[in-house]
């Protein structure tokens, strides 16, 4: 598998990008059932670790059995453990994020639950650069959304970033949508 720019991604970036993707589906999950985070990382853990799955290819349209990327367990589940302990700092945060009219109530619940992850690993992940972490849940939302969802988590967690990491990105943290 290649980047954009034709390179060949490490396992352990697909790792930590899997990561990415079951821990959203593990917070939509706990928001659903009300199920508690060690019964879901459990849950989690069995299906995930070692499966093998089918896979499609949207762009090219064709459907294959290939081994699923192992998520990086560690990142899942400090994204899980993280996001639901600091949930109420985060939809405020958030929120202080969304352009016009828009509250987290209003946003789908997958939705909800990729910007939030996002957010969590923004405030918490300094070690990880915020165009990157921005751009793998704009991967995570695509794998969801076909429409303007993608486009909606990036201007949004970049209006985070612009404030929780104001020295990295060049902002000045002023945005006070975001705090």
């Amino acid at each position: 598998m290649n980047n954009k720019s034709g390179r060949p991604i490490s396992k352990a970036v697909r790792r930590r990008s899997a990561a990415r993707l079951a821990a959203v589906q593990a917070l939509y999950q706990v928001e659903l059932t009300g199920a508690t985070p060690d019964g879901i990382l459990r849950d989690f853990a069995d299906r995930l670790i070692g499966g093998e799955g089918s896979v499609t290819d949207h762009e090219e349209g064709a459907e294959f059995d290939a081994p699923l990327i192992e998520p990086d367990s560690e990142l899942f589940t400090f994204l899980v453990r993280g996001s639901l302990a600091q949930r109420e700092e985060l939809d405020e945060i958030v929120a202080k994020s969304l352009s016009g009219d828009w509250s987290m109530e209003r946003l789908e619940a997958v939705l909800r639950n990729v910007l939030r992850a996002g957010a969590y690993e923004l405030k918490e992940r300094r070690d990880v650069p915020a165009r990157v972490a921005i751009s793998e849940y704009v991967d995570v939302a695509k794998a969801f959304y076909a429409g303007s969802e993608p486009g909606l988590v990036n201007a949004v967690l970049d209006r985070i970033a612009r404030v929780l990491r104001a020295e990295e990105l060049g902002g000045d943290g002023s945005d006070a949508r975001a705090r």
